[in-house]
């Protein structure tokens, strides 16, 4: 996987899981909802690179 797009797609599973815990911690389910979307979002397109990765191979 290519360094850069591995570091943003971890990048957005840390924002994704900080407004996760955020939104648990102010009570908001809004923004729960929305970090727990993003670190889906960024787990989809980490293994999409490593199904590419693992062809190029």
């Amino acid at each position: 996987m290519a360094a850069g797009k591995k570091a943003k797609n971890i990048g957005k599973n840390v924002k994704g899981k900080t407004k996760e815990v955020t939104g648990k911690a102010v009570g908001n389910e809004s923004l729960e909802m929305k970090g727990r979307a993003e670190q889906a979002a960024g787990d989809a397109k980490q293994a999409a690179q490593k199904v590419k990765d693992a062809l190029k191979h």
